[in-house]
């Protein structure tokens, strides 16, 4: 098998962060990416980001919305910000036009245990909006399963909740966001859940499992998942998200032998 056609994405929100963020894009395209992605790119300069971009020749695959007050990490499921949320998105969108990114991830948060069911009406009411709000952009809105141990009390931790919500808003912009990290700390069997949720995947990241680093340590054979998505005719990006042992280049030989 062979992972030829997989187009691979640096979170530089986590990757090359002994640089200067805008540095990041240089250093990306220089160590062999093709596009990158980042979180919160908010107290930056819009026209520099694109600019940085536009010389690198580099996409942006997506940013996030914003993450709220200090251990919310995301409005979408919070009862009561659904004018917070609103803002949020009109942030991120007019961030995601200005600079090209493709996709957004609509981020949860983490609403008190009892609101659960308020919580669940609230994240249906505010990504029907939020798919509304981003209907003719071109842009892809992606809610992402986040495990709990990383995470405690983020409203969506599995993949096929997730899948349910998206088929149950039937928006054709809203897509998931499979991160592998996540899904095979909660679940596992990932090769079987890729394929099962195929057709509402709009993005895939990846990391090591358990520590959340290169792709070529710990219980995942990531070469088989590359070549999976490369059979598949997977023809998003695959994006690293990981915290890297040291200095990002020297722990990049994974990305060399995926190109093999």
């Amino acid at each position: 098998m062979t992972t030829a056609g997989l187009k691979f994405s640096a979170n530089i929100s986590m990757l090359f962060c002994e640089r200067p963020f805008l540095d990041r894009i240089d250093a990306a395209r220089a160590a062999g990416f093709t596009a990158v992605e980042c979180h919160f790119p908010y107290d930056l300069d819009r026209e520099e980001v694109r600019a940085r971009l536009a010389a690198n020749g580099l996409p942006m695959t997506g940013l996030n919305t914003a993450p709220g007050k200090a251990g919310e990490f995301g409005l979408a499921a919070i009862p009561g910000r659904e004018d917070d949320f609103r803002r949020a998105m009109d942030q991120a969108l007019e961030w995601a036009v200005a600079i090209g990114a493709s996709t957004i991830h609509v981020m949860a948060g983490c609403p008190a245990p009892q609101d659960r069911a308020w919580a669940l009406e609230t994240y249906l009411q505010n990504l029907d909006a939020a798919c509304a709000m981003a209907r003719g952009a071109g842009v892809v809105l992606l809610i992402e399963p986040i495990n709990t141990r990383d995470r405690p009390g983020y409203f969506l931790s599995r993949s096929d909740e997730a899948a349910e919500i998206i088929l149950e808003l039937r928006a054709p912009q809203l897509k998931m966001m499979f991160d592998l990290y996540h899904v095979q700390i909660m679940e596992g069997d990932l090769l079987r859940r890729l394929e099962r949720h195929w057709d509402v995947i709009g993005h895939v990241q990846f990391a090591s499992v358990p520590h959340r680093r290169e792709p070529d340590e710990g219980e995942v054979a990531y070469t088989a998942i590359f070549e999976a998505l490369a059979a598949r005719g997977w023809s998003g990006w695959a994006a690293a998200e990981y915290r890297p042992r040291a200095r990002t280049e020297d722990g990049l030989g994974w990305l060399a032998a995926a190109r093999r």
